[in-house]
């Protein structure tokens, strides 16, 4: 019973106890980490020296969004030695149209069709064999790196003890800011996503989930894994895995950074967290045999299997205290029970007031750390973020976890992708 209240109380703060450790984890690197100074020794390189990149871009209807996207990479980038290959998978609507008569127009884009939609890691995998670049920056069609960040990227693999440096991902800045749920996610991706990524930089040396919208790999590490998973949701998180289980290491490189447009309703917005969440899950399914077959030689590993364990765990408790907590309040007010009602709010008051001060915290310390305090402004839309990202979180990753099961059981078949609505970019970035 004892051990049993214990557990309770452990996943009734876990939320409490991740905000803390990322946070800690995110000015360790801020402070410590030796991957910081690359960021004041960037070189731009010559021509001579700078090594053939292919920008490979999977798409799947994206007739709002690829002609804008290839307009910037062809005249936008500062550096030569580089390809467009867009992977047009089984397009319906007009973008065959418009990749052909852009192809027409651009002496480096090459396009490669394939019929049949099979999902963004099949398009990838396909493109391995067409690309001729030793380095793919892996580019979606909503997302646009800074004009200098090839040559930032390539300052990363040519360095000196860079020659096993599988994968450098940027960070990432939202473009389309015009709606609430657009600003909250940008509160998002510096609050969650860069001080994680930060905090498992600086804390564990590796990090376990790649941005698949803009990340620079060295192809023979994509090969040495067989390349992406086609039976996964995420082919960036579980690539980031399969690398890493070869040997190979991962950089997050915050100071190099690309622009993506954001899904701009919660609908849009739902389905991608889905996909996320599934992903996550399938990487946790997929590899803890792998980490407890030999736990010491892993042990950074071990550390998010449990965070990821943690999560998981936490999202079913969640969900049911909930709904027991809303029954509890609906017999008490029928019951007239004005006491236990009171107590019983009260209570649920006091702790959501100490779990909000917990993650405004986090997110004063993600924004200042992300892009030197640039998004401190943002800080206004966090309680929108804080009350319906937690919410979406736990229950994405309870609906999807018996999918995530049956994939990883192989009963889930080849991926397929439907692209969301889009909406033009409104500028390039050239910062």
């Amino acid at each position: 019973m004892r051990f049993l209240t214990l557990f309770v109380q452990l996943i009734t703060l876990y939320p409490i106890v991740g905000a803390i450790a990322w946070t800690i984890g995110g000015l360790f690197y801020r402070t410590l980490y030796v991957g910081k100074y690359l960021a004041h020794d960037f070189k731009r390189l010559s021509l001579a020296d700078a090594p053939f990149i292919s920008i490979m871009i999977p798409c799947h209807n994206e007739e709002v969004m690829i002609e804008e996207t290839i307009d910037y990479l062809m005249n936008q980038l500062d550096y030569q030695n580089y390809e467009v290959l867009v992977c047009d998978d089984g397009s319906k609507d007009t973008t065959p149209e418009i990749l052909a008569r852009l192809s027409m127009k651009y002496p480096k884009l090459r396009v490669l069709r394939i019929n049949k939609n099979q999902g963004k890691a099949h398009a990838f995998n396909l493109g391995l064999s067409f690309c001729r670049g030793e380095y793919i920056l892996s580019n979606d069609a909503d997302t646009v790196p800074a004009s200098h960040a090839l040559w930032q990227y390539m300052n990363y693999f040519l360095r000196q003890g860079g020659q096993n440096i599988a994968a450098v991902t940027a960070n990432m800045d939202v473009q389309n800011r015009s709606l609430l749920v657009e600003k909250s996610q940008t509160v998002e991706f510096s609050s969650i996503v860069g001080v994680i990524k930060r905090s498992q930089m600086g804390v564990l040396g590796n990090m376990y989930a790649y941005s698949g919208a803009n990340t620079m790999y060295r192809k023979a590490a994509i090969l040495d894994c067989g390349g992406f998973r086609q039976d996964r949701a995420t082919e960036d998180i579980s690539i980031a895995w399969d690398q890493q289980f070869n040997g190979w290491r991962a950089v997050f490189a915050p100071e190099i950074m690309f622009y993506m447009n954001v899904p701009n309703t919660f609908s849009m917005l739902y389905n991608q967290r889905k996909r996320w969440a599934k992903g996550g899950t399938e990487a946790w399914l997929t590899n803890y045999k792998r980490i407890f077959r030999r736990p010491i030689k892993h042990l950074p590993k071990i550390v998010m299997l449990l965070d990821q364990t943690g999560s998981i765990i936490w999202s079913f408790y969640y969900l049911i205290f909930t709904l027991w907590l809303i029954i509890k309040i609906f017999y008490f007010m029928i019951t007239n029970n004005t006491e236990e009602l009171v107590h019983t709010l009260d209570m649920v008051f006091i702790f959501s007031a100490f779990i909000s001060m917990v993650g405004i915290w986090q997110l004063v310390a993600a924004l200042a750390l992300d892009n030197h305090g640039a998004k401190l402004k943002y800080l206004i839309f966090a309680p929108g973020y804080m009350v319906w990202y937690w919410q979406m979180n736990a229950i994405t990753i309870v609906t999807t976890f018996i999918p995530a099961i049956k994939a990883v059981l192989g009963f889930a078949g080849k991926g397929t992708w439907v692209s969301p609505t889009r909406t033009k970019m409104t500028k390039g970035k050239n910062e």
